[in-house]
């Protein structure tokens, strides 16, 4: 979060305060999430900070943070995600999944490219969706199914090794592969939202070959469609 400050407005600084870190954030229940986003001006600040996090190295997290509502209906929201994110934790032991805002990111990355672990691997210099993959996709399309009220961010990233137009073509290929192959499954392409960014977002430095197998990455961020932030509202105001 420290690269956030240099662009924050005051308010978006009270934002930061509030929460803490990004960590702080995936550790606060739905509730605390809820009223601590409302207390600070809800969607407003949410757009500050997933603006200024977007435009830096995590465009997925941006999405979630840009998207919070905020209050008490967004604790409802944050209800909803977190029993969905459990689902996925424990259906897919091969997804990295945080609980941010009112979203859900979660990553596949090749540190464990040997089957061990299900997950969403792709060869090398391949963007073919693999066995091993599509059970991922699979138990993925399930849950996103039966959680039917979210939108669905899929991105594709790679390390550095290759030309930067290379790696951005080829992080195109995968990620139209996962959003291609979620759709014959049956997830609806409203839902879908596709994007791809080479090596331009690492999560980490690629100073080594662990390093580079977590920035070869496909992320997901889920986040609350229009219906059921309207549905939270309602359920705001009606006090139940």
């Amino acid at each position: 979060m420290k690269q956030v400050f240099g662009k924050l407005t005051m308010a978006g600084a009270a934002m930061i305060i509030l929460l803490g870190s990004c960590e702080t954030v995936k550790n606060t229940n739905k509730t605390q999430r809820g009223a601590a986003a409302g207390a600070a001006g809800g969607a407003v600040i949410g757009g500050i900070i997933g603006n200024n996090v977007g435009n830096k190295n995590n465009t997925v997290l941006g999405a979630v943070l840009g998207g919070v509502i905020g209050g008490v209906a967004g604790g409802i929201i944050g209800n909803k995600m977190d029993r969905q994110a459990e689902k996925i934790k424990n259906e897919i032991p091969g997804a990295e999944v945080q609980r941010v805002g009112e979203g859900i990111v979660v990553t596949f990355n090749d540190k464990n490219p040997d089957g061990s672990k299900m997950g969403v691997y792709f060869a090398y210099d391949k963007s073919d969706i693999t066995a091993n993959s599509k059970l991922a996709l699979a138990k993925m399309v399930d849950i996103f199914k039966e959680y039917p009220e979210t939108n669905l961010l899929v991105e594709g990233h790679t390390d550095d090794k290759g030309t930067d137009a290379y790696n951005l073509a080829l992080s195109e290929r995968r990620a139209e592969a996962v959003g291609n192959y979620l759709k014959s499954m049956g997830v609806s392409p409203s839902r879908l939202s596709i994007r791809w960014y080479g090596e331009a977002q690492p999560k980490v430095d690629n100073t080594s070959d662990a390093n580079r197998a977590e920035n070869r990455r496909v992320e997901f961020a889920i986040t609350a469609n229009d219906k059921m932030k309207a549905e939270a509202q309602q359920q705001a105001g009606s006090g139940k």
